[in-house]
Formats: C-alpha cells, structure tokens, sequence
C-alpha cells in the first residue's frame, strides 16, 4: 500500500509538472501574441502616419500652385495700376506746374473782405 501511494504521489507530481510546464507555455506564447501584436500596430501606425504626411503633402502642392497664380495676378495687376499712374503724372505734370506757377505768380492784390466789412464798420 506504501507502494501504491508513493506510486499515486509520484503520479501527482508528474501531472503538477506537466501542468506547470503548460501553464508556462501558455503565459510564454501569450506574452509572444502580445509582442506581435505590439509590433503589428507600429508597423500599421507607421503606414498611416506615412499615407497622411503623402496625402498632406499632395494637398499642399495642389495649393502651393494657387498661391503662386494668384501672387503673379496681384503682381500683374500692380505693374498695369502702376503704369497708369504714371502714364497720368506724364500727362498732366506740364498743365499742373504751369496751375501753380500761375496762382503764385499772377496776383491780384484786394483787400481780404473781413478787412473791407471792419473798416467800413468803423467810419460809420
């Protein structure tokens, strides 16, 4: 009967191992998924970030040409305001010296009429 227990006993113990030496797989291949699973997600974090930064960069090109077309339109514009103005400068600097040098050379001395209204106010 010793010998049947001790049997039984050494039977337990093999089973007890083999259980731990499952139970220790099992957290080894679990702890494996996790890794894998780990590095999976990177790898499609990676891929995404990579198609949005092309997607950005695509919209940002398809934009950037806007942005120059309407710079060289505002410039054209400009130089077509700038040269008529001083086509107009052109033309009418001659009539407005020859205006100024008219009003300051050509006097008409008078009397300024508050000073004609406060003299005449006085005599009286």
């Amino acid at each position: 009967m010793a010998a049947q227990n001790s049997q039984g006993i050494q039977t337990l113990l093999e089973a007890e191992k083999e259980a731990a030496k499952i139970v220790q797989q099992s957290r080894q291949y679990r702890l494996q998924r996790l890794k894998d699973a780990r590095s999976e997600a990177s790898r499609e974090i990676d891929e995404y970030r990579q198609a949005k930064e092309a997607e950005f960069k695509s919209f940002e090109a398809s934009h950037a040409g806007v942005t120059s077309n309407a710079q060289a339109a505002v410039d054209k514009e400009t130089s077509i305001k700038l040269q008529a103005i001083t086509d107009a400068y052109e033309a009418n600097k001659d009539a407005v010296v020859k205006k100024l040098l008219d009003r300051v050379l050509l006097i008409k001395p008078e009397l300024h009429r508050n000073l004609t209204r406060a003299s005449g106010t006085e005599s009286q």
